[in-house]
């Protein structure tokens, strides 16, 4: 199996897919839209991309371009974030580098260690790492197996501003999963016109059927300031009846309702 993942070698998106199918071949691209077209595209059998991290919320590229794309969500992993400062050593560091979400992770870090320090972003956790092999006075936000990888030293491990670090991926494909018994199911809704009472008639749906939600984030239409859709995780599979029960309901109460995937929970 091809698997779609952040470039270059060493990002947290390559050890989740590694997590998954221990023995895929691994494609790499240059953010997570990429990976998620590739699919599309179906230049690759399925992608990882992160949906949401523990301390920072959604990751909005991700949520985006599965509104937009034609692809399936078929499975889950939730990997464990352990967020190291990593760099050649022996000289005053002067800037610090990463992708946006582990700079956001580790904000009281950098303030308390390295108040004067440039912080700047970058694509990945690898490409931060790969930049910090040139600079003396540069070190990278990116994880232990990364330090290796680049021939880097870890100056300091854990850096994370609360411990229990973890993101959610999602694994993406073309296909439709059967149902487990352990199932979940992402939806995005959209209302079209905020009236009273809009969000909870279609919350009321869910409830009465019995059904758990996981998961409700709105996400800007930008059609206009405080037009939104929501994204929806609930427990169950688009083949269980109360599921498809609700399906019915929504779609009768809201103007847009797509299925992102029914997978196997993590």
């Amino acid at each position: 199996m091809r698997i779609g993942v952040l470039g270059p070698e060493g990002t947290y998106s390559e050890k989740a897919a590694k997590h998954w199918c221990p023995d895929a071949e691994l494609k790499y691209f240059g953010d997570f839209e990429e990976v998620l077209i590739a699919v599309e595209a179906k230049a690759v059998e399925a992608g990882v991309v992160p949906l949401e991290n523990s301390l920072e919320g959604a990751v909005g590229l991700t949520m985006d371009s599965l509104l937009h794309l034609q692809v399936r969500i078929i499975g889950e992993v939730n990997l464990p974030i352990r967020n190291c400062l990593l760099g050649k050593g022996g000289s005053e560091i002067k800037v610090i580098i990463s992708h946006p979400q582990p700079l956001a992770q580790c904000r009281q870090y950098i303030r308390d260690h390295y108040p004067n320090a440039e912080v700047r972003t970058t694509g990945s956790t690898s490409h931060a790492a790969k930049l910090a092999q040139e600079f003396p006075e540069m070190a990278a936000i990116a994880g232990a197996g990364a330090a290796e990888k680049y021939g880097l030293l870890i100056l300091a491990r854990d850096i994370q501003d609360v411990a229990e670090n973890v993101t959610r991926f999602a694994v993406v494909g073309n296909e439709t999963m059967p149902a487990t018994g352990r199932d979940k199911t992402s939806l995005v809704i959209y209302l079209e016109r905020d009236r009273p009472g809009a969000l909870y008639d279609i919350l009321q749906e869910f409830a009465s059927r019995g059904i758990n939600l996981t998961r409700i984030e709105s996400r800007p239409s930008r059609r206009g300031l405080g037009d939104y859709y929501f994204y929806i995780d609930l427990e169950g599979h688009v083949s269980d009846r109360p599921v498809m029960g609700v399906l019915q309901g929504i779609e009768k109460k809201a103007s847009m309702v797509k299925v992102l995937g029914s997978y196997p929970r993590a």
